[in-house]
C-alpha cells in the first residue's frame, strides 16, 4: 500500500488521500487483499501488477508502460489487457506501450509502430498492418503470410517460381502478396472445384495453437495455415505428410512492393 501511495504523496497528497487512493487502484487492479504484503514477498506476476498500479496512481501527464503484461500467466494477462484496454480509452494524455506480444499490440494499440534492429519498418492501424504487413517479421506479428512476386495481369510469379493468380491485383510489377492462414484449405487428395489456386505440397510442422492448429507448408510456397483441431486429425496431418492446398483468387491480397 506505501509504495503505491508514494506517487500521490510526492505530489502533494495528504497521508490518508494517498493511501486512499493507493487503496483504490489496488482494488482495481486485484490486488487488494496484498496491500499490507511486503515487496519482497510478491510474486513476480503480483509485482508486475502493483508497478502498474503505482505508476497510475501518481496520475501521469504521459503514460509509459514497457512491457506491462510480459510477466503474468495466460489467464491473468487476459484479464488485465482488457482491464487496461479501457483505461488507456480514457486517459486523456500520449499513451506509449512497449510489447514483443502482437496480441498485446493488435488490442492495446490506435496505432503500431513496428521495429526491427533498431530501425522503424512499418507503421500504421492495427488493420492497416494486418491486411498488408511490409515485412516477413511484421507478417508473422500479424498472424499472416507474406510473400514477394512479380504481378502480370493478376498473374503473380513468386519468389519460388509459382504462379499465383489475385482477383484484384491493380499493381503491376514487383508486389508484396499476402494470404491470411485462415483462408488456405488442405485436402488429402487433388480437390475439383472454384479456387484458382491449388497446389501439392508437403507439411512441415503441426502445431496446436488454442482452438486452431497452425500447420507450416513446405515449397512450392512456404505458407501457414490454420485449421481445426478436429480438421488436422481427421486429415491425419504430421511432417512430411502429402497434401493439397488451395486459395480463392479473392483471398489474395496483393500491394505494390
Amino acid at each position: 500500500l506505501d509504495n503505491v501511495a508514494f506517487g500521490p504523496a510526492s505530489r502533494g497528497a495528504s497521508r490518508r488521500d494517498a493511501r486512499d487512493a493507493a487503496t483504490r487502484w489496488l482494488d482495481d487492479l486485484g490486488l487488494g487483499d496484498l496491500a499490507d504484503r511486503r515487496p519482497g514477498r510478491l510474486s513476480g506476476g503480483q509485482a508486475q501488477r502493483v508497478a502498474l498500479a503505482r505508476a497510475l496512481a501518481s496520475e501521469p501527464q504521459v503514460l509509459l508502460l514497457d512491457e506491462p503484461l510480459a510477466a503474468l500467466d495466460v489467464a491473468t494477462r487476459s484479464d488485465l489487457r482488457r482491464w487496461l484496454r479501457t483505461h488507456l480509452d480514457t486517459f486523456a494524455g500520449p499513451r506509449i506501450v512497449v510489447t514483443h506480444d502482437p496480441t498485446d499490440a493488435v488490442l492495446l494499440a490506435d496505432r503500431i509502430v513496428v521495429m526491427e534492429d533498431g530501425r522503424v519498418t512499418q507503421s500504421g492501424t492495427p488493420e492497416e498492418i494486418r491486411r498488408r504487413p511490409a515485412s516477413r517479421f511484421v507478417a508473422a506479428l500479424a498472424g499472416t503470410n507474406l510473400l514477394t512476386g512479380t504481378n502480370a495481369g493478376g498473374a503473380i510469379t513468386t519468389s519460388t517460381g509459382f504462379v499465383l493468380h489475385a482477383a484484384h491485383a491493380e499493381a503491376e510489377g514487383p508486389v508484396l502478396v499476402t494470404i491470411h492462414p485462415s483462408t488456405i484449405a488442405l485436402y488429402p487428395d487433388e480437390p475439383h472445384g472454384s479456387p484458382r489456386n491449388t497446389w501439392a505440397t508437403t507439411v512441415v510442422s503441426v502445431e496446436p495453437a488454442g482452438d486452431t492448429v497452425r500447420v507450416l507448408l513446405a515449397e512450392p510456397l512456404p505458407l501457414a495455415v490454420d485449421v481445426t483441431p478436429a480438421a488436422s486429425a481427421a486429415l491425419g496431418l504430421r511432417p512430411d505428410s502429402p497434401v493439397w492446398a488451395t486459395v480463392k483468387a479473392t483471398e489474395v491480397t496483393v500491394s505494390p512492393a
